[in-house]
């Protein structure tokens, strides 16, 4: 059913692109009703509009809070022009039908970026808004809403191809992005109110977001899907696409596997290797030309197509180093000029600058059909309170560092998970195995293929405790020299003893890195 447009209420916090609209409103002849700052704006450009105030006989109140919340707005909004108990009760009050609602919000989530002042914020929660945006949404067989500036477009067309009047079906499109945005301001709001209150996991949980892009296709070519950023700050993700093909789906799901354990390497430079979510290449170290070279060399046949990521800026020297390889997407805290020239040449290869990129959220959510999980984010490496070494031979200084390292990069593996290390670098990881026997034989066979010269006097970390000697037998055999697991095994003792045995040095260090 197309209804004829003749009277539309316009308040708007950002008003781009209100000109053209304008114009079409007024070339059909549709009264426009507007307040404040956008009355001011409409009068300014030279088109006819009508003062809220005026309109409804009612002057604006405390400090501007209560101006569009009256009767007479929001009857014109919600009547249902078919029904005649409505149309009498609307003709007896005089009220006028509002046909046309364009509104958009106080801008809360640029407010909340911006300061840290309660009141501002709090001032900047809008009321009459999300009200009308509301009640026009509910009424959409009648009224017409529209929120985003960027349908303004889509609604000139409509008004000029249905000469003035619009469609059932664009209303009822409208309508949606109107709850869609509703549901996602008072998201924020609440996040907001949750984060100031400390409250980690409230009674009810909204997680919002918008989109920033359709994907070419999901983790297969059948699947479809889009990205959304979670942060008051809505327009970017905090890193910067330099070159190359668009990203995709898995992509994303491997830089972001990358951005945790770089995030997690705060001391010295470091590159850490992602290949289909789970490191196969991470080390630590002064220089970053030797960090990447030792990173590569922990698993350069799982690195090819992978995703680098380094806390570094790319000079020419590893851009050259790269650009031997065959990589799908690359990471970096800056490129120098010479390293973009070169790395270029790669017509597909994504360069990401993360220089400005920052961790915010403090938890992290796994979705599942009609339920999720919601946990704090895994920040601890070692309690050193509750770290002992187990066995008869005890560590030295840089033994302690090293196992912090192998233990850190553990956690970020899927479990069940084993990380052999030498020198603050990878040299085998055994992933995602259901049996902790099999990632010790995986990580073993790793390190025997790519670094078997550097396997003697390793270390290995374990993501949970051995059930068993076997697989520390495994680990023995091969070098190892040093674990560090969790402990907590009704046979720690028996592991222990095998320890003891074969004169290797082990630590318990009482706290689980589980990674499902």
């Amino acid at each position: 059913m197309n209804l004829k447009v003749k009277n539309a209420l316009v308040s708007v916090s950002n008003k781009e692109n209100l000109v053209s609209l304008l114009k079409t409103l007024n070339r059909f002849k549709i009264n426009i009703i507007s307040s404040g700052g956008t009355y001011a704006y409409i009068k300014k450009l030279g088109y006819k509009c009508t003062e809220l105030s005026k309109y409804t006989g009612f002057k604006e109140m405390l400090d501007g809070r209560v101006k569009t919340l009256h009767p007479k707005i929001h009857a014109g909004i919600l009547h249902d022009r078919q029904n005649k108990k409505h149309k009498n009760e609307m003709s007896k009050q005089n009220f006028p039908p509002i046909d046309l609602i364009v509104v958009n919000f106080y801008p809360f989530q640029k407010i909340v970026t911006n300061t840290k002042n309660s009141k501002q914020i709090i001032d900047n929660i809008d009321i009459g808004g999300p009200t009308m945006v509301r009640a026009a949404a509910k009424n959409f067989k009648n009224v017409t809403i529209v929120t985003n500036k960027n349908d303004y477009e889509s609604l000139i067309k409509e008004i000029e191809t249905l000469k003035g009047k619009t469609s059932l079906k664009f209303r009822e499109l409208m309508s949606s992005k109107a709850f869609g945005l509703t549901a996602y301001y008072d998201a924020m709001i609440a996040n907001w109110f949750n984060s100031k209150l400390k409250i980690e996991f409230p009674e009810r949980k909204t997680i919002f977001g918008r989109k920033l892009q359709k994907l070419r296709y999901g983790e297969n070519p059948h699947q479809q899907s889009s990205i959304y950023v979670n942060d008051y700050n809505d327009k970017q993700l905090g890193f910067t696409q330099v070159h190359g093909k668009e990203l995709s789906y898995n992509n994303y799901n491997d830089m972001f596997a990358s951005l945790e354990i770089l995030n997690s390497l705060k001391k010295n430079t470091g590159t850490v290797i992602i290949k289909h979510a789970n490191p196969c290449g991470v080390s630590e170290n002064k220089l970053p030309y030797i960090s990447f070279q030792n990173a590569y060399a922990s698993d350069p046949i799982s690195a090819f197509g992978g995703v680098i990521a380094c806390n570094y800026k790319i000079n020419k020297k590893i851009a050259n180093e790269i650009n031997k390889n065959f990589l799908e997407v690359l990471l970096a805290k800056g490129f120098d000029e010479d390293s973009l020239k070169i790395l270029k040449r790669k017509k597909n290869l994504r360069i990401i600058d993360i220089s400005n990129f920052k961790h915010n959220s403090p938890t992290s959510i796994k979705l599942f059909d009609g339920s999720f999980l919601i946990q704090s984010k895994n920040n601890i490496v070692l309690d050193k309170t509750k770290l002992r070494c187990v066995t008869k031979l005890k560590p030295n200084k840089k033994e302690i560092a090293e196992i912090q390292f192998a233990f850190n990069i553990c956690k970020y593996v899927k479990s069940n998970a084993i990380v052999l290390c030498n020198n603050f670098s990878t040299i085998g990881i055994g992933a995602g195995q259901s049996s902790r026997l099999d990632s010790c034989k995986i990580a073993v066979q790793k390190a025997k293929q790519f670094q078997s010269t550097k396997i003697k006097n390793s270390i290995a970390a374990s993501d949970a405790f051995f059930p068993f000697a076997d697989a520390i037998n495994i680990l023995i055999k091969a070098g190892v020299k040093t674990i560090i697991q969790p402990g907590g095994s009704i046979r720690d003792q028996e592991v222990i003893n095998a320890a003891n045995k074969a004169k290797i040095k082990m630590f318990f260090t009482g706290i689980r890195h589980f990674n499902h």
